[in-house]
């Protein structure tokens, strides 16, 4: 017994959203807010499903999304959260402003993994493609790398070495001199 269908299927447009239909979300959400998006198409007078209505005002037509070509800072910061947490993209998406999950993982999908192949790194490790296992080429080029990926409940901002996190705990390619007693691993800070 699972949940009950959103919307009736018979009653409901598919397809490629108009401008009246996104004129109509966004005044209703400019004026109620974002609320029940189960109940939201009805009452903003639209014929889709409110997984619809949410996905095209968080994905397309939220005001403070940023629009525009990824700049290399960017590039560079996906790359480097990447290693660190793998394809947890609305997590990665949490470190950018404006910025959707969803954009984020198809840019990877697209642009990003041909940038690392051409690098002569593997997408998935971010290690030599050679399968070389000399890590002296990485060094922790910013020393340390700030990420607000502690609790939300936690105003703190986490200090993470990027070196560190990839594994090369008291290496010579870290150059960043930082104790590393006061690091917990990525994971078991998330399971804390």
């Amino acid at each position: 017994m699972g949940r009950s269908p959103c919307c009736e299927k018979a009653h409901t447009n598919r397809g490629a959203w108009t401008k009246e239909e996104d004129q109509l979300l966004i005044s209703y959400i400019r004026a109620y807010g974002e609320g029940c998006w189960r109940s939201l198409p009805k009452a903003a007078g639209l014929q889709r499903c409110g997984k619809s209505c949410r996905l095209r005002w968080i994905n397309y037509l939220r005001p403070d999304l940023k629009r525009g070509n990824f700049t290399e800072e960017e590039d560079e910061l996906i790359i480097k959260l990447h290693s660190i947490i793998g394809n947890k993209w609305s997590v990665i998406a949490g470190q950018f402003s404006g910025r959707t999950d969803n954009e984020i993982k198809n840019y990877w999908n697209t642009r990003i993994k041909r940038k690392l192949i051409a690098r002569g790194l593997n997408p998935k490790t971010h290690l030599p493609l050679d399968g070389s296992s000399d890590h002296s080429a990485l060094s922790c080029d910013r020393q340390i790398m700030p990420l607000a990926i502690a609790p939300q409940s936690d105003n703190r901002l986490q200090i993470i070495c990027f070196c560190y996190h990839l594994g090369f705990r008291g290496s010579e390619a870290c150059s960043c001199g930082t104790s590393y007693d006061q690091y917990l691993p990525l994971e078991e800070r998330q399971q804390a």
